[in-house]
């Protein structure tokens, strides 16, 4: 008696004896279609706010952050990531735009990396080499939702063995939680079935604008630091050579806040190969693991400031330059050249096929974990 009486207060519910508890009702966050897939599939967008009026959308197609509203020094609130209007829009791009990106992002030399003594083959989409998952990454598949609460999302998915040539199955998590301190978090975890090591590397692929005017401004007067005193150089497909370089003295050196545009075109031999900026920047950390500062972004137009921290070894870091196509947007806009910038946070590219490189691999029945924290703010 004594049990079922303690079992009972543990509930914390307040009721007198002979009524029923009151049923506890979750809040979650506004759900609407988000249109069907070519297959016939239907999708859902799922929008989260906080007191701030901030708003974060996010599908279950590709688990992709769809439009990010966020408020200028002046209160107004504008869209700050590009993307498209519907499921269609995703399924028919080849940018990435805001996607959960799996099982390797980034690019792989050769489609092929060795583990356990074993070759394994991926996918050449991106020449010679394998970009981002291969055909059908993770950004092509509709993941389950499991709305948490009106300020939080998870998105499952099981990657199959042999899925793009990567072995081992694996249960795929990611979480959005928007914070009331204006705060977007992303949760990703992994875990692995036992039989097959495989390689992991979560990220996501938002393109930010932070006037909120992708249309008509450019990511060029936007002043990034960059929390990283190396970056790892690349050769003409955009792999790393192995090679991890000090940014003194180059054209890659933010380690003080500098205007995207001001070295870009520099007669520089690594900008030239990525068409400027298109690089894994190695992240000072005080500590191996934990939430350590990435990158701030600053927009003096609207004031916007966007600050990066995560548990990740790298950021790479896109200036839009193969935005060369102009690309219909949401609501219509037009999406050109360097109108908006990618701040991926992951581990480095190639890493399966470079040693001295953190390592990618996850064994079987151990579990991949990642946390990103996008803070949002404005500057009077």
């Amino acid at each position: 008696m004594l049990l079922c009486l303690a079992a009972i207060a543990g509930l914390g519910a307040s009721y007198a004896w002979g009524q029923s508890p009151a049923v506890v009702k979750i809040s979650t966050p506004e759900i609407r279609s988000f249109g069907k897939t070519s297959a016939g599939v239907q999708t859902q967008l799922y929008t989260l706010k906080n007191k701030h009026g901030i708003e974060a959308a996010i599908t279950n197609y590709g688990a992709t952050l769809v439009s990010l509203k966020t408020p200028d020094r002046q209160g107004k609130l504008a869209d700050i990531i590009l993307g498209f209007d519907d499921a269609a829009g995703y399924e028919k791009g080849t940018a990435y735009y805001g996607a959960t990106i799996g099982r390797y992002g980034n690019r792989i030399g050769k489609a092929q990396f060795e583990l356990n003594g074993r070759t394994y083959h991926l996918a050449a989409n991106n020449g010679a080499n394998t970009l981002h998952g291969g055909t059908i990454g993770y950004n092509k598949v509709v993941w389950k939702a499991v709305p948490l609460s009106s300020h939080a999302v998870e998105f499952k998915y099981t990657s199959k063995d042999g899925e793009e040539g990567y072995p081992g199955t694996l249960h795929v998590t990611v979480r959005y939680t928007l914070t009331e301190t204006d705060e977007i978090r992303i949760h990703y975890s992994a875990a692995l079935e036992a039989g097959k090591d495989t390689v992991v590397n979560l990220t996501n692929h938002s393109y930010f604008n932070l006037t909120g005017d992708p249309a008509n401004n450019t990511i060029l007067k936007h002043e990034l630091t960059l929390n990283a005193s190396h970056y790892t150089p690349v050769d003409s497909g955009l792999i790393p050579t192995g090679e991890i370089a000090a940014v003194k003295g180059t054209p890659f050196d933010f380690t003080r806040a500098t205007a995207i545009g001001a070295r870009i075109d520099t007669d520089d031999a690594q900008l030239k190969l990525g068409g400027g900026y298109d690089h894994n920047w190695v992240v000072d950390r005080k500590a191996a693991t934990g939430l350590a500062k990435v990158a701030e972004l600053y927009e003096p137009i609207s004031g916007r400031v966007l600050e990066v921290d995560s548990t990740e070894p790298g950021v790479q870091f896109y200036s839009g330059n193969m935005m060369e196509k102009a690309t219909k947007g949401k609501g219509g806009t037009i999406y050109g050249f360097r109108s908006a910038l990618c701040l991926e946070t992951q581990h480095y590219p190639d890493s399966p096929n470079k040693a001295q490189f953190p390592t990618t691999t996850l064994k079987g029945e151990q579990t991949y974990t990642s946390t990103t924290v996008w803070k949002f703010s404005a500057r009077k």
